[in-house]
This record gives C-alpha cells, structure tokens and sequence, in this order.
C-alpha cells in the first residue's frame, strides 16, 4: 500500500468510526398485515431520526404517511394527519418525533404541512404562497422547516419557523 492509499485508508477509517451510527441496517419482521416496517406494500422516502422511521405508504389501497417507532417496534397512530382528501408524501421528522413535515395535494394544490403530534393537529405552511412547493425538511429540534417554491420562476429554497414564519436568511455574496 502507498502512502497516499494509507492515507486514503486512515481518512476513511476515521470517518467511519466517527459516524458510529450510520449507515444503519434495520431488520424487523415481515408483516403481511401492514402493521410492522417490512410490509408488501411500496414504502417511500423512509427518514429515520432518533427512534423514529417516517415513510410514506400505500398500505390498506391509499398512500399515506406512516410512523414506525424502533423502540416499540410498532407503527405509531397519527390521528389528524391523514386526510381522504389529500394525497401526501416526503416527510420528515424532527429528532424527538413529535413535529412531521409532509408534502400533501389536495384538489390539485400542493402544500407544506406541519403535524404536531401532541396536539393531533396539521397546519398548511405554505397557504400563502402561490407557488408550487416541493420535498420539505425540519430541523432536528423540530423549530425551523425548509422547502423548495417555485415563487420566483425556479426552484428556491424557503425557511420558514414551525409558527409558519417565512425566516429571512442573510445571503452573503461569494
């Protein structure tokens, strides 16, 4: 081995032992009732914080969002979020699990919502906008959401507060 494959190699070894908990594999039971992680349905866009894996599903012939807790191996009830109404898709998930962000379309509009899981309630954060909006984020602490908007004739990236606040980030010229 040469000095800079060593090299390579050391880099790469310290990387990886510093990420000590990715990549991770999860293994958990099929389900052909659809109450487990592994089911027959097509699971999309799984995000995993903390305990919690988000995904959406079309288990049960409709696509919706799903929660799976790692600690209790068991899919968590999300009253509220799922509508018959709307479609949704890419959520997120905040650290602890309370806050999910999630696309939903609902009679051919697109919005950016917000659930809060201690009060069973969801909130359109991009009610105002009248822009497409797409593949929404939430920090870690659960306080800060970022999405895509087409508002100027592009893809921009929007951050806004879990109040619903549009934050204005200073942009440094490079």
């Amino acid at each position: 081995m040469n000095g800079l494959n060593f090299g390579l190699t050391i880099a790469l070894a310290s990387l990886l032992t510093s990420c000590a908990n990715y990549p991770r594999l999860l293994s958990y039971p099929f389900d052909p009732g659809g109450r487990s992680l592994n089911s027959a349905a097509s699971d999309l866009t799984p995000q995993i914080a903390g305990r919690y894996v988000v995904f959406t599903s079309d288990r049960f012939n409709r696509q919706n969002i799903y929660l799976f807790d790692t600690a209790t191996r068991s899919i968590v009830d999300l009253p509220g979020l799922n509508q018959f109404d709307a479609i949704a898709s890419n959520p997120d998930i905040s650290d602890n699990g309370r806050y999910i962000v999630f696309t939903a379309s609902r009679q051919g509009r697109t919005g950016i919502f917000l659930y809060d899981r201690e009060n069973r309630q969801s909130r359109n954060l991009s009610a105002n906008l009248q822009a497409q909006v797409r593949n929404p984020t939430i920090s870690a602490d659960g306080n800060t959401i970022a999405f895509e908007s087409s508002a100027n004739g592009q893809w921009d990236i929007l951050v806004y507060n879990r109040s619903g606040d549009r934050l204005n980030i200073p942009q440094e010229p490079r």
